[in-house]
This record gives C-alpha cells, structure tokens and sequence, in this order.
C-alpha cells in the first residue's frame, strides 16, 4: 500500500509559516517590552513563560534528555549564555534605541550571519550566494539607517542613539547565529525543543542574578501599563514557547525546499508589525533597505534549499 506522503500537507505548510510569523513578531515586541520593564527583569519572565509552554512538548513528544551526554550539558550552557541572555539582552537594549523597521531589516540578515558563522568557525565553503546575502544585507541596513530621515516611532531620537541601537540589533544576530552554529555541537537524538528547554531554565536562572544587579526595580511591574503586560506574556509564550514548537514539528516533516522558502515570512511579520503595533510612518527608503536585504536573504533560502537537496 502506497505511504501517505505529508511532507508538504496544509497542517505542515501551516506550522512552518505560522511559526515564522510568531518568530518575527519578536522584534516589534521587543521595542514595547523594552519600553516598559527593566531589561534583565522581562528576559527572566520571558524565559520562565517560555519555559511553561515548552515543558509539557517535552514531556510527552520527547524522550526528556534520555540521551544527554556531559559534553551537551556545556553546549547547552553556552547556547544559553549566547543565544538566549545575549540574544534577549542586546535585543532589547537595541530596540529602545531604534526603530521597528530598522530591527526587522537588520534581523533579516540572520541567516546571512550564520553562513557567514559557519564559515570562520566551521570551515563551511563560501560561495557566491553566502557573500552576496551579506552584502546585500549590509547595504539594505546602511541604506535605511543612513536615509532614515524623521517621523514616528523612534526616528526623532538622536542619530549616534540610532546607530548605537541598529549596532546592538546587530550583535543580537550575531548571538541568534551562535545559537544555531552551537546546535550542531550537541549529540544526535536530542531535539531542539528540549534544547530550547533546558537552555531557557539557564537564562532564567542567569538573567534573576543580573537583574538583581544591574535593573534599578528590579521585579517591579508598578510603571508598566496593560499593553506592556500583554507584549511581555505574547513575548515569552509565543516566541519563546509555542514558535519552536510549530517551527520543530514542521521542518521535522517539511521538505528542505519548503523549511528554507518559509523563512521569508519571519521577516514580513516583522515589518508589518513595526507599521500596525508601533505605529511607524512608512516611508519608500524602507522599503529600498529592506528589499536589498530581502534579495539577500533570497539568495540564503536557494542556498539552504540546495544544501537540503545534495544531503
């Protein structure tokens, strides 16, 4: 009897593209969060909601680090100091000082800085394709930081604050692609959702210390209004928690074509949302930016999707 082929059925094609969406719903989030608490105070509540989602798919859809050897415990630990308290921390410092529009551009160079990762540290082969994704990403976020001119959400803040903002969003990929070049450290059978797990019980642990250290209220939820508290809840559940899970049971069933076609729609949702949640003035030069780092992470998706195919 013939096999059911699912690879590419409408709940799987759902899962990738909703879990790109809620992965870009990140960015905007992060200005409003930003905004709102102190830094380390909601990445700790960020990472113990996630933790809540994640928990129960652990539970029963893994076999719970059955398979953990010491060595993935450091890789873990680094995965978390990198991809989660650095990530989290260098994103929200980031997005206080600039834009939505200019952190969603500059957060669809990921994938460029990861091959680029892969690269220096892995000794992956460089092609054309990897060094015109990161030149294009460059020149999209040179654009739109350089023709940004006035208007609302955020462009009336110094330039050298901007910049410094845009630098930090920067370094935000730069620990995103640390997380995923470190992923490949860990022993076969264990799954990215019990990494993702264990790595946010880290951070959480981490980010009550600096907290305690460096945020001037630390736990103090007094000055946040309710849609500061609905961003922080949205912030942990659906990036931190329920993405992965979407993400990871898709691409588990996915074609390599179809996981790498699906990472267009992160950086969509990211922009559309810096326009409807942060009511940022549209401007063409967005668009200018933006589409030159889109080419760029065009060329990444035929990369990653011809890298699936010769195995």
């Amino acid at each position: 009897m013939a096999r059911t082929d699912t690879s590419s059925s409408p709940v799987t094609i759902a899962q990738l593209l909703a879990g790109m969406a809620l992965f870009g719903t990140a960015t905007p989030l992060s200005k409003i969060v930003g905004e709102n608490f102190s830094v380390f105070t909601a990445s700790c509540l960020r990472m113990l909601i996630a933790a809540v989602v994640l928990a129960p798919f652990v539970w029963f859809a893994t076999d719970r680090f059955a398979k953990m050897q010491r060595s993935d415990w450091w890789v873990i630990a680094a995965i978390s100091a990198f991809g989660m308290v650095g990530f989290t921390a260098t994103m929200l410092y980031g997005m206080r000082l600039t834009t939505g529009v200019i952190g969603s551009t500059i957060m669809s160079a990921t994938p460029a800085a990861t091959a680029i990762g892969a690269v220096v540290f892995f000794g992956a082969a460089m092609n054309w394709r990897k060094a015109g994704a990161l030149a294009l990403g460059v020149a999209g976020i040179a654009v739109i930081n350089l023709f940004r001119g006035g208007g609302g959400g955020g462009d009336g803040q110094g330039g050298n604050a901007m910049l410094l903002g845009a630098a930090l969003v920067g370094a935000a990929i730069c620990m995103e692609a640390a997380y995923t070049l470190l992923s490949r450290k860990l022993s076969d059978g264990i799954s990215s959702l019990e990494t993702t797990l264990a790595a946010s019980l880290m951070a959480a642990v981490l980010f009550v210390v600096l907290a305690f250290a460096f945020d001037s209220r630390p736990f103090d939820f007094s000055g946040s209004d309710a849609s500061g508290l609905y961003a922080l809840a949205f912030w942990g559940a659906a990036t931190g928690g329920l993405a992965p899970v979407l993400w990871y049971r898709g691409v588990r069933k996915a074609p390599g074509a179809l996981t790498a076609g699906a990472m267009a729609v992160m950086p969509l949702s990211a922009l559309a949302l810096s326009y409807l949640l942060l009511g940022e003035t549209f401007r063409w030069i967005h668009l200018a930016g933006f589409g030159l780092v889109f080419v760029g992470l065009v060329l990444m998706i035929v990369e990653h999707a011809r890298g699936h195919r010769q195995g």
